[in-house]
């Protein structure tokens, strides 16, 4: 499968969208509540009714690694009232894991802004034996395979770091897909699974809490959240990355005066001092980025997502 190119081309310039929102806009969410891309989305929704004086409201469409909800924000008007909340999953990820997709994000899709931004975290269940990462290694070589790990479903990054990290390793563990990163962390607080890279913000409350065990993050720096909790590139791991982002995206075809508008009103929000203090409460960074930037980034995580997913054999569960 070529790569996926993603460019910020725009519908027709039209009539000038001047009242641009003049009524409700939706978020579509393609994972359930509580999970990382949940709780960014929410914090953006707020902020967007303020500033627009209208209501934003999020939807959850979970399933299929986030297929369902990207798939009918494809298929919604392409009009700026709704809105796609993507993770790497829907746009760089599942192109390359899934034999069939129920849209293509280079054809169905304009990038709009990068939102947030941040490293996941591996986590284990705070009765389980293993303190660190030499020890995990060493529990998964002795029970191999008998090992499962946890992901908030396939094709997300929180799958794809579980790949890379068994192809770097020289291991093998079970996966075990959820709809969503709140219903992987119930399981593992209820020792269901063993481990889960696991996004910052529903995790960290039970990190916190002494419920969670962090060995590791996967970003190449750690988070200043969890500044004692080293990088699994440090870790024995070197140059292993995987970050866990959120973005906006539009149905193609929206007018290039809504695109621009979303975008430039997102960067006034992520600029603000408590946006920053609401996402990184969480373990999120606010990481704007504006649409063209935003679509070479994207094109550059779809290159390495496709490049792992050949090199490890990842298929959906």
């Amino acid at each position: 499968m070529p790569l996926l190119i993603l460019v910020a081309s725009y519908g027709t310039a039209a009539p000038a969208q001047t009242s641009y929102p003049d009524k409700s806009v939706k978020i579509i969410v393609p994972f359930p509540p509580g999970g990382a891309t949940d709780v960014v989305g929410r914090a953006l929704a707020v902020r967007l009714s303020q500033l627009w004086k209208q209501q934003v409201i999020v939807e959850n469409k979970p399933g299929a690694g986030g297929n369902i909800g990207a798939d009918l924000v494809a298929k919604a008007p392409a009009d700026g009232y709704t809105l796609l909340l993507a993770s790497p999953a829907e746009i760089t990820i599942n192109p390359y894991l899934y034999a069939q997709m129920p849209f293509d994000p280079s054809r169905d899709f304009i990038p709009v802004a990068r939102v947030a931004s941040s490293p996941l975290v591996l986590v284990v269940n705070s009765k389980s034996a293993v303190k660190n990462m030499p020890e995990l290694l060493q529990m998964i070589k002795t029970q191999g395979s008998k090992v499962n790990y946890a992901s908030s479903g396939s094709g997300g990054p929180q799958h794809l770091a579980g790949e890379l990290f068994q192809l770097m390793a020289g291991i093998s563990m079970t996966h075990i897909p959820y709809k969503g990163g709140a219903p992987a962390i119930t399981d593992l607080l209820g020792g269901q699974v063993d481990l889960f890279f696991a996004g910052i913000p529903p995790a960290l409350p039970h990190i916190i809490a002494g419920k969670l065990r962090p060995l590791a993050v996967t970003t190449l720096k750690r988070s200043p959240l969890l500044p004692q909790v080293p990088t699994v590139s440090e870790s024995g791991f070197p140059g292993f990355n995987i970050e866990n982002w959120q973005g906006i995206f539009v149905p193609k075809g929206t007018n290039s005066q809504i695109v621009e508008k979303i975008a430039a009103d997102i960067g006034v929000i992520a600029a603000e001092k408590n946006f920053y203090d609401l996402l990184s409460a969480q373990g999120a960074v606010p990481a704007p980025l504006i649409p063209k930037e935003f679509a070479v980034f994207v094109n550059a995580e779809a290159q390495k997502y496709s490049k792992l997913i050949k090199d490890s054999g990842a298929k959906p569960d």
